[in-house]
């Protein structure tokens, strides 16, 4: 790609998060309880974010919007450092940290790990600008830094703001900040590039080492998990979610010649270490944000989800890598691994988790990682890489308090590393198959 056609990606794709931000502010303030929008977000601002809480009960709906809106406007603003580039991984940046803004992230909690990763950058001597998209996705233990500020060590009511706390969620949030971006370099090395939530190592272990440290080492009682969900609002979910995607529809096929041509091809594509802005172009990337956003909407409505502040961030949680590895062709044998491995526990050997429960809804998100798995080796690896990620997904909380927002991002790199490797021992990838029956035909 020329460094023309480079610069010219980077300015749609900025414009695009932009826009994005834009329709969160737009929101914010058109739906029903907009009067309340200030002290709903007050109370996001000051709430304990552990696992899970979602902000339409804990603030307000407008405040929801305005909290995803503030943290969008702070995600763009990195993107457009001098110097910085934008590409499919800033796509995925900005979504994955302005869905989890929905439920865990907030306008005050992300800052430290900004920080973090700024003085790592100084300590490199290289420039900020080339740390932006790990400064997003740097923000998975936002809701540890919300805990320190707001009630360690104790594990009850909130006490509030303190000096104290301050200064301990400025020094535990700059520090995994510090840490997270060597880890994430390296993180694709053990995973091989089959879990698209990359970040979810650090966001993860660092989470376990800090509350080793925090708590269970001090004697420390680490907060009960209890999720707080309030009631659903389909009619603002759907109403948000289906003109913003289908905006996306529409841009993307304005800006790839008024055309769906090179659709099908990125829907072919396994998704493996691809991004799709530099291969397909930005329009068809923004056109695939849209599509695969209404399909993921369409099944959270048919399996009967609620549309919670919970479900509306995991919507944008999901399709945060429609620009950089997944879309409805390499997505679909996932959800039916969920499907399978729902009916199959609840129905036929007692279990608890039906595929609407919340913390599937949230393991479905995570598990669309793994859509490289069945992009390279078929729609059977990928209904088995989703059978694993429902099996494991509610098992992995208690090594991290709840603390980390990359839970199921995790789980899925739990499930690549298992996976992987027999897959690679015993299987072909399409790829391969494909040039046996080449050479076999010669």
């Amino acid at each position: 790609m020329a460094a023309n056609d480079k610069n010219d990606t980077g300015k749609i794709i900025r414009l695009f998060l932009a826009c994005s931000t834009l329709a969160f502010f737009v929101a914010a303030v058109l739906v029903p309880d907009r009067g309340a929008i200030m002290s709903g977000l007050t109370r996001i601002l000051l709430s304990p974010a552990q696992l899970t809480k979602d902000y339409f009960a804990v603030g307000s709906v407008s405040g929801a919007f305005l909290n995803m809106a503030l943290v969008g406007a702070s995600c763009t603003a990195l993107t457009c450092l001098p110097g910085a580039a934008a590409k499919g991984s800033t796509i995925a940046a900005y979504f994955l940290t302005v869905g989890f803004s929905a439920w865990g992230i907030n306008f005050l909690n992300i800052w430290p790990f900004f920080l973090g990763v700024a003085v790592h950058s100084l300590v490199r001597r290289e420039s900020f600008a080339k740390y932006t998209d790990l400064a997003m996705f740097s923000t998975a233990l936002c809701p540890l830094a919300s805990e320190l500020l707001l009630r360690y060590p104790g594990s009850g009511e909130p006490h509030g703001v303190t000096i104290t706390g301050a200064a301990l969620m400025l020094a535990v949030g700059m520090t995994i900040g510090f840490l997270t971006p060597a880890m994430a370099a390296h993180s694709p090395n053990v995973h091989k590039g089959y879990d698209l939530y990359s970040a979810a190592l650090p966001g993860v272990l660092l989470g376990l080492f800090a509350v080793a440290a925090l708590y269970k080492t001090l004697g420390n009682t680490v907060p009960e998990i209890a999720a707080t969900l309030g009631d659903s609002h389909p009619e603002v979910v759907w109403s948000f979610c289906g003109v913003f995607f289908a905006l996306c529809v529409l841009a993307g096929f304005w800006l790839n010649g008024k055309s769906f041509k090179g659709y099908l091809d990125l829907l072919k594509d396994t998704g493996h270490k691809v991004d799709f802005t530099a291969k397909y172009g930005p329009g068809l990337a923004i056109l695939n944000v849209g599509v695969y956003g209404l399909m993921i909407v369409a099944y959270y409505i048919a399996v009967g989800a609620s549309f919670n502040g919970v479900t509306l961030g995991i919507v944008f949680c999901m399709v945060c890598f429609g620009a950089a590895g997944a879309h409805p062709g390499n997505i679909w044998p996932i959800m039916a691994g969920y499907i399978l491995a729902s009916f199959a526990a609840t129905r036929l050997l007692g279990g608890v988790f039906p595929v609407n429960a919340q913390a599937i809804l949230v393991g479905l998100c995570f598990a669309s990682g793994l859509t490289p798995i069945s992009g390279a080796y078929g729609w059977w690896a990928g209904v088995i890489s989703g059978v694993m990620h429902y099996i494991l997904v509610t098992s992995i909380p208690p090594i991290h308090g709840g603390f980390s927002l990359y839970n199921g991002g995790f789980t899925a790199l739990v499930v690549a590393i298992i996976l992987v490797p027999q897959l690679e021992t015993f299987c072909k990838t399409k790829a391969e198959r494909l040039e046996a029956k080449q050479k076999a035909k010669q």
